[in-house]
């Protein structure tokens, strides 16, 4: 690495570490926080799959730190559906407009949040509907860097909290982040830049997940879920107000 970049190194593995330790808190927000970080650091199109190296450490320590609590059916269904939309949009990456989906998800996540206020017990959904949950979060995040905050709607609704929600949401971004990373790398965007950054930032991911999951056991159900709509709102606000 050459040593000019290490001040940058040391900025973004700090932001790492708070990032992860956020999503292993709330089961997402990292990805969505980091993404202007990082483009600011880098460049944007070093930043997306440069983050996205990232979200599989931190998603892959997720799952381990909370892996007695996954719910595998929800995961493989949420896979089916994400896993080509993913791939699709990783090709597409180079040539997408992306500012009005951007300000289009933060929208449906700040309604989401004022719907679910509305109507406290929303619709448990199925699970197979979770295929078509990790269709939209495939294409959007292979675009967009990170949706994380499109599927906690739909796994509160399921009645998932705490280990069991951020364990299984972590389990099914992450075949999502895998099937990116391969059509990043088709498209050429896997610089030996990103693999080596990507490489040196995830000491800092794996520490934030650890530190995150010592937290999340000492909150109840409802304080989560309310953390986690706050982490909505804030999202669908950067989302708003992002380029």
């Amino acid at each position: 690495m050459i040593v000019h970049e290490l001040p940058t190194l040391a900025v973004a593995s700090l932001a790492a570490f708070g990032l992860a330790l956020l999503s292993a808190v709330a089961g997402f927000g990292g990805g969505v926080l980091l993404l202007p970080v990082f483009a600011a650091l880098f460049g944007l199109p070093v930043a997306v799959p440069m983050l996205t190296l990232t979200q599989v450490s931190g998603n892959a320590s997720r799952v381990w730190l909370n892996r007695t609590q996954l719910r595998w059916r929800l995961i493989g269904w949420f896979a089916a559906g994400a896993v080509p939309p993913a791939v699709a949009g990783g090709l597409l990456l180079a040539h997408a407009p992306l500012g009005a989906l951007q300000r289009l998800l933060g929208v449906f996540l700040i309604g989401v949040v004022i719907w679910r206020r509305r109507n406290p017990r929303p619709h448990r959904p199925s699970d197979r509907a979770f295929a078509a949950v990790g269709a939209a979060s495939g294409l959007g995040s292979s675009l967009l860097g990170s949706v994380g905050p499109l599927t906690a709607p739909f796994f509160l609704a399921y009645g998932l909290t705490r280990a069991a929600y951020i364990g299984t949401e972590a389990a099914a971004a992450l075949s999502m982040h895998l099937a990116k990373i391969a059509a990043y790398g088709a498209g050429d965007l896997l610089t030996g830049r990103v693999l080596l950054f990507g490489a040196a930032l995830t000491p800092a991911t794996l520490a934030g997940s650890w530190a995150g999951r010592r937290i999340v056991g000492r909150i109840s159900d409802r304080a989560f879920v309310t953390l986690v709509e706050i982490g909505l709102v804030a999202a669908g606000v950067l989302f708003l107000i992002g380029p």
